[in-house]
């Protein structure tokens, strides 16, 4: 039996193809660097502001009223406005938006139930 020998100078890299792996590591090095560049920005952007508090809570303020028109408002829904307002007031318009969304969330599973209820009685047996 022959011994195959495997010299080392099979397992080099010629010169020319060294520049070319640092050229291609500096272009994915640089694509990185700009791909989180701008995912920095994007959450830069994709902060909430006044205006989306505002157009939140409206929404949430006018799915509150029309559980109240059902009579059907739950006081968790009112609970939440309320923080949402106050986060909003402390200048936290994240929390605010969340808070808001919350509060429609809730607004509209009272909607929800109420209408349900409407209904549900007809489905009911009396024994």
């Amino acid at each position: 039996m022959s011994m195959l020998r495997i010299s080392e100078s099979r397992f080099s890299v010629p010169i020319g193809l060294k520049r070319e792996m640092r050229q291609q590591m500096r272009i994915s090095s640089l694509a990185l660097a700009s791909l989180l560049l701008i995912a920095g920005a994007a959450s830069v952007l994709a902060a909430g502001s006044e205006a989306d508090f505002k157009a939140a809570y409206a929404a949430a303020e006018a799915a509150d009223n029309e559980a109240g028109q059902l009579r059907d408002q739950w006081t968790t829904t009112a609970a939440a406005l309320a923080a949402a307002k106050q986060a909003a007031g402390a200048g936290d318009f994240d929390q605010a938006i969340a808070l808001s969304k919350q509060a429609e969330a809730l607004a509209r599973a009272s909607i929800f139930q109420a209408q349900r209820e409407k209904e549900a009685w007809k489905n009911s047996e009396i024994h």
